[in-house]
């Protein structure tokens, strides 16, 4: 029998993120779920707009072969329009065009388009840390070394100066990711000004080019912080983004890559996408579900509901004396471990049904993220267990 031994090890390696959530899932089987505090998942508890069955609804009455056959590979033309056309209307009237987007199977998809699409092995690809574990993933299997920067200690902005120090003439990309998962910060205008103006001047310096991927998901999710469009302060960029969060989709894998008119490889990078959809089998993403985009692409998201839980969050812990940096955006709250093992301060939190996730996978020591996109009845009713898991230290 012949495996490759790089997916097995992907495989058998697994993310410790749903690892946890599997556990929380047995566990609330066993015992009732209002026992079990599971704050791994970043599962929207929110429903998704009426919009949306609105939009089912009306899709159902389509012919059997219209509704369910396959779309272009990059997607419907008038769904591609509809989501150009929105852009428009937030970011400036020429932020994008149909041509300039590929519609994808969620976020996922569009990261590892986007690495297949401008990376070629041996070449390098930087990721803030703390970030999402799955891009070291991505990154690997399409041939290329991720190379963690930690973002500043303090603010959990980019740390412009550790990027441009881990710079070599084998950089093509950096990944950047804000509002930022595990995080909850927002990278600001001045931060991401000092970011471009670095890559700008390495660029020069080394005579390479250098891509920002902007993964931007929780784009939506924000508590007054502005959300910054990176392609009007670095051309040479390209966003990805997913409505598993703004639209509580997850499970429906939506998506697009949008390489911007201002790219200046724009032309090829089009291509380049499709190619790599192509070489992945990343192509026609569900077409029921990129018809309800166009209905509802403007659809609001219910911060509130989120802002609820965060203060309900941040409040209770602060109560109880613990350190952790206030979320700007997303639904995610990064908490310091009373001891400077994560996965030992999991464990303990562990005995007493409290379920965040340890900061080590995310490429940071000494923290857990708690995520607060859960039943605020979750958040009031684990205070207790937070409340003994820090008295156990004391």
């Amino acid at each position: 029998m012949s495996i490759n031994e790089a997916s097995r090890a992907y495989g058998a390696q697994k993310s410790s993120i749903r690892e946890i959530s599997a556990y929380a899932n047995a566990r609330k089987a066993e015992i009732g779920a209002e026992n079990v505090f599971d704050f791994s998942l970043g599962n929207p508890s929110i429903p998704a707009p009426d919009a949306v069955r609105a939009s089912i609804e009306r899709a159902l009455a389509l012919p059997a072969t219209q509704l369910h056959g396959y779309t272009p590979a990059n997607g419907l033309p008038a769904v591609r329009e509809a989501v150009a056309a929105s852009l428009c209307r937030r970011f400036g009237e020429k932020t994008a065009s149909a041509g300039d987007l590929y519609l994808t199977c969620g976020a996922a998809a569009s990261l590892s388009i986007t690495f297949h699409a401008i990376v070629n092995p041996g070449d390098e690809v930087i990721v803030i840390a703390p970030y999402f574990p799955e891009y070291r993933v991505w990154i690997e299997t399409s041939g290329a070394t991720c190379v963690e920067v930690m973002a500043d200690a303090k603010t959990f902005q980019i740390d412009v100066a550790a990027v441009a120090a881990a710079i070599t003439p084998r950089t093509r990309a950096i990944v950047i990711n804000t509002p930022n998962n595990p995080v909850g910060s927002v990278y600001s205008r001045e931060n991401l000004d000092a970011l471009a103006a670095a890559l700008r001047d390495a660029e020069k310096r080394l005579g390479t080019t250098i891509t920002i991927v902007s993964d931007e998901p929780y784009r939506e999710i924000t508590y007054g912080a502005e959300v910054p469009w990176v392609p009007a302060l670095y051309d040479r960029t390209i966003v990805c983004y997913s409505y598993s969060k703004s639209l509580s989709l997850p499970g429906e894998r939506i998506g697009w890559v949008l390489v911007p008119p201002t790219n200046p490889e724009h032309d090829d990078l089009v291509f380049a996408v499709a190619g790599a959809g192509r070489k992945l089998g990343f192509v026609c993403a569900p077409a029921l579900f990129q018809r309800v985009l166009a209905d509802c692409v403007d659809c609001p998201t219910d911060v509130e509901a989120y802002a609820e839980n965060r203060r309900a969050l941040t409040d209770g812990l602060a109560r109880l004396g613990y350190e952790f940096i206030k979320p700007e955006g997303a639904f995610y709250l990064w908490v310091k471990a009373l001891e400077p093992d994560a996965g030992a301060f999991f464990e303990r939190a562990k005995a007493l049904e409290l379920l965040p996730v340890p900061s080590d996978s995310f490429g940071c020591p000494g923290w857990v993220r708690v995520g607060y996109c859960v039943s605020h009845e979750t958040i009031v009713n684990s205070m207790p267990a937070w409340e003994k898991l820090a008295a156990s230290y004391r």
